[in-house]
């Protein structure tokens, strides 16, 4: 979901996927993005910010970016299906044709880093596991079909 309208106010609904929030300081717009496993190797912050550059003008390097919490490292084990498909996202591993565990934060990070936005413009809840800390957050590999979800949201002001 992106915006760019005074007032508004956009979000997603996650527990363990990676919530990702940009905003376009320059032209004012905003936008919210669900990536899980499969939304972050098809890049979708990459090509959520190629939507804003076509809507609203949105360069990278005017973008600040909030990596939320979500399902971290320690607690993200993914088969070899999965793992081999983060290859282009982590060339530098070797171990992704076995069962392993596979970091959406950086993996998310990279996907913008890439895709043109200053690295001190990425922000990134590395260390808020949704599923370590149960007490704070909502997870589903934790809490199968009873977790709750979580929202993560962001705004424009009113002019």
């Amino acid at each position: 979901m992106f915006a760019r309208a005074p007032g508004s106010l956009i979000g997603v609904h996650t527990a363990d996927c990676v919530p990702v929030l940009l905003v376009d300081r320059r032209n004012r717009a905003i936008a919210a993005v669900h990536a899980g496993w499969r939304g972050t190797v098809a890049v979708i912050p990459a090509r959520t910010l190629e939507a804003m550059r076509e809507r609203y003008g949105t360069l990278p390097e005017d973008v600040e970016a909030a990596i939320g919490p979500a399902i971290a490292a320690c607690c993200f084990e993914v088969g070899p299906e999965v793992a081999a498909k983060f290859g282009d996202l982590f060339p530098e591993r070797s171990d992704l044709g076995r069962r392993t565990h596979v970091d959406l934060h950086e993996a998310n990070r990279r996907i913008l880093s890439a895709a043109g936005v200053p690295p001190e413009a990425i922000y990134v809840a590395r260390h808020l596991c949704t599923r370590c800390h149960g007490g704070e957050f909502c997870s589903y590999r934790r809490d199968r079909e009873r977790a709750g979800r979580m929202v993560s949201s962001i705004g424009i002001t009113g002019f």
